[in-house]
């Protein structure tokens, strides 16, 4: 399917501020199932872009204003096509034992700045799968253990928290089923990794298909596990499902930390207000002006 995808931020300071430097990680990636078509990127007030791809394959866009301002306005608009991305079949457990298949991925086994998890939490993913010999069945149970017991709760949790925090509590989003569902998996020794992007749908927390040709959306998180024999499978804790051509990827890493959608620097008063908007719709890029989306403080 195509999709058009356009992500605007705005920051607003409450007296001029200067030498501020960012980097953007808007851009759809291409793979064997979703091609990039065309992005287009304008910084407000005007600045020279530098584009580079980093260590996970992701896309970043640098950009810095020396001069004082007091509004900065990310505009990064996007076309890409999807298509429905494949299954993996069964795949025995022993598998993860082959040579080279731990040690390519190891970074993706271990615990990372937000991915850590406690000794209860281990116990109970090996508790969950006991009696499972196949790492496909594996992933696919310990998402659902998520979805089931997680209630989503937008605010309910904050960027950076504790897993066992977020497991204690029971709620958050979708960025918080998706690193509980990475510390279980790792805890089993099944590589994990966080992936970033959207998702074409009227609800985060149902994936129901939206009725009209452009929405309004949030950044989406979810996970990909590496199945022996298959490679990389993205499955959704959010919404229990497998991601297929309604999820558009960003980028992927060992977590929220290594996907950032806009992180930044700059000199001057801290005191700021912050809008985020994200629509999405079927075909190219929209032309259509923005929603007016209010000041807030939200956190990307």
């Amino acid at each position: 399917m195509e999709i058009a995808v356009r992500y605007v931020t705005r920051f607003r300071y409450r007296s001029p501020v200067w030498d501020s430097h960012n980097a953007l990680r808007a851009c759809p990636r291409s793979d064997d199932h979703q091609r990039s078509v065309r992005y287009e990127l304008a910084v407000e007030p005007t600045a020279r872009l530098h584009g580079y791809v980093d260590r996970w394959g992701t896309r970043v866009d640098t950009f810095g204003v020396r001069l004082p301002h007091d509004e900065l306005v990310v505009d990064a608009r996007a076309s890409l096509t999807t298509e429905p991305r494949p299954s993996p079949a069964a795949s025995a457990l022993d598998d993860l034992a082959a040579p080279g298949f731990r040690t390519d991925r190891w970074l993706f086994t271990q615990p990372s700045p937000l991915r850590r998890w406690t000794p209860e939490m281990a116990a109970e993913a090996r508790e969950l799968v006991a009696g499972l010999d196949d790492a496909t069945e594996v992933a696919r149970t310990v998402m659902g253990h998520v979805h089931d017991t997680m209630d989503y709760v937008p605010g309910a949790t904050r960027i950076g928290v504790d897993p066992a925090e977020v497991w204690s509590e029971q709620a958050g989003v979708c960025q918080d089923y998706a690193h509980l569902t990475i510390s279980f998996l790792r805890s089993l020794g099944l590589p994990a990794r966080y992936v970033s992007g959207y998702f074409y749908a009227a609800d985060p927390a149902d994936g129901s298909s939206p009725d009209g040709d452009e929405i309004v959306v949030q950044t989406h998180a979810w996970v990909e596990a590496a199945i022996p024999g298959f490679g990389w499978w993205g499955i959704d804790p959010t919404n229990c499902l497998e991601a297929g051509e309604r999820h558009v990827v960003i980028g992927h890493g060992r977590d929220y930390d290594d996907v950032t959608p806009l992180r930044g620097v700059y000199h001057g008063d801290t005191d700021h207000e912050l809008a985020v908007a994200v629509t999405m719709g079927a075909g190219r890029i929209s032309s259509r002006p923005l929603p007016d989306v209010p000041l807030d403080a939200v956190d990307q």
